[in-house]
């Protein structure tokens, strides 16, 4: 069994000091991700989303007092844990004859210690773990306002046996935010399956979908059971729903009206009780103008829907996800802090990979740290519009005298045109030299920092393959990743404004 901690949402209360970034990210290691609160009106906003209060007493345990009133009026038992100068005995005595589930030094931020603090559900009793497994999940941070909202909004929505379509941009936390939906429901006991509709060639996904029998076609050598009848009693999320082919669409349609299916090959139709979920990441409505999504299956999908913003419209999340992605992937017990410096990084970076994105520079900042505090140097971000990356002049000397040439487009296989970028191609020459003229070389523009330098060559990587293939298929293999991969990097492009018209 896993001995690591079960994460908790930690509100922190400390009327004398604030909560600094090595603090932080200690509590991070004993599974807490901590949010600061300066006022009883703030605690009161935000109880009803947390696991765990703590609290700092100094001269009586009236603070005490009161927020076991404000809870107690919203119908909240959040454990409440003290923090107390070490010498102060009889405070702590106190204190735990008022309520505190436990007393701990108010200079004590070591991640045992705190492990010992937290009620933890590994030593809970067998229907509290039932209770907490059915409730909403543990694992998830909604701490900005917005975030707060949908979480209560899914909460609400997953009481009713209602259809629910979840959209937003591309690693917000859509999956994330459907297994909300599904472990705040009544169907929390049963499965939760998924599936990514974008992941699998046509012919694959109807069978995946709703099985097959034995002997259907070649190669059934038995049954199967599709993913809607793995997910009788439960949920069914069907994440980019926007890339399900056409003729799928009808089948799934006629499954969502009569509640049952026909297994591919089969005569018996199966009575379903499975909850629909669907995620996309394209506006459907543009997708039905287009003809490449059907109304009718629109209308029956969106009872309800719920729209994840992208991360940096909730930035009260980045800094508690952080603490909870560097708890995640620290190795070997390292318990690294993030310094104010990146702190205001982190925050003022745009995401346009959102959560996913946020992830990936977590894991390049764990690798690259040899200390044990995070600054600035150690956050490799994607965004290439944050590079300065140099002209055609600057990269290259000899594309500087290099003369004017047409834009050669790069044809895919889904038939459309690639322009190559402006920004990359060998641009004209102000004049251009005589044989008698002196060789003129512009100096190469070197990177600012290994970010920079990795960078940069992953786009001219990129462009390279692009335009040395025919399709967008051959041009991930040449790079040795994914199709989506490569779309991704393609928009992240075109973000940047050095776009790739595919």
């Amino acid at each position: 069994m896993s001995n690591s901690p079960i994460t908790q949402q930690l509100l922190w209360l400390d009327p004398f000091r604030s909560l600094s970034g090595p603090e932080q990210a200690q509590l991070a290691a004993a599974g807490l991700v901590a949010q600061a609160v300066a006022t009883l009106e703030e605690l009161k906003q935000l109880g009803s989303h947390a696991d765990l209060v703590a609290l700092r007493l100094e001269g009586g345990t009236a603070l005490l007092t009161e927020v076991k009133a404000l809870l107690a009026e919203q119908g909240s038992s959040v454990p409440i844990i003290c923090r107390v100068e070490r010498r102060d005995l009889e405070l702590a005595v106190a204190a735990m004859r008022a309520g505190a589930v436990h007393v701990i030094a108010a200079d004590e931020f070591s991640a045992p210690a705190w492990q010992a603090a937290s009620p933890r559900a590994s030593s809970a009793p067998a229907a509290a773990q039932v209770l907490a497994k059915v409730s909403a999940p543990r694992t998830v941070v909604y701490v900005d306002a917005a975030s707060r909202h949908l979480l209560a909004l899914a909460q609400r929505v997953a009481k009713a046996p209602v259809s629910v379509l979840i959209e937003g941009p591309t690693g917000a936390g859509k999956e994330v935010l459907a297994r909300v939906v599904h472990e705040s429901s009544d169907r929390a006991r049963g499965p939760f399956v998924a599936l990514n509709c974008a992941a699998l060639p046509d012919h694959l996904i109807e069978d995946m979908l709703f099985g097959h029998e034995k002997g259907a076609f070649t190669g059934a050598v038995k049954e199967h059971r599709g993913l809607f009848e793995q997910a009788q009693g439960g949920t069914i999320f069907l994440d980019e729903i926007a890339e399900m082919p056409m003729h799928l669409q009808t089948k799934l349609l006629r499954v969502l009206q009569e509640r049952q299916l026909v297994r591919l090959g089969g005569e018996r139709a199966i009575e379903l009780d499975v909850r629909v979920l669907a995620a996309t990441n394209k506006d459907l409505r543009v997708a039905m103008a287009q003809r490449e999504f059907r109304e009718d299956l629109y209308f029956r999908l969106s009872t309800f829907k719920l729209r994840v913003p992208p991360l940096r419209d909730r930035p009260g999340d980045i800094l508690p996800l952080v603490a909870r992605l560097l708890a995640r992937h620290a190795q070997d017990g390292r318990v690294l802090a993030v310094s104010p410096e990146a702190q205001a990084c982190l925050q003022a970076h745009r995401w346009p990979g959102n959560v996913r994105e946020l992830e990936n520079v977590v894991l390049r900042a764990v690798v690259l740290c040899t200390g044990d505090v995070i600054t600035p140097a150690h956050l490799m971000f994607d965004e290439p519009a944050e590079l300065q990356v140099p002209s055609a002049p600057e990269m290259m000397p000899a594309q500087a005298a290099a003369p004017s040439q047409p834009t050669t487009p790069s044809t895919y296989s889904d038939g459309g045109m690639a322009a190559r970028p402006a920004a990359f191609e060998p641009q004209p020459a102000p004049w251009q030299p005589s044989a008698a003229s002196p060789q003129v070389t512009e100096a190469v523009t070197e990177p600012a920092s290994l970010q920079q330098a990795v960078q940069i060559n992953e786009h001219q990587l990129i462009l390279s393959a692009i335009q040395s293939t025919l399709s967008r298929m051959d041009a991930a293999r040449k790079l040795g990743i994914s199709p989506r991969t490569l779309r991704y990097k393609i928009a992240k492009l075109r973000e940047s404004g050095l776009a790739l018209e595919a």
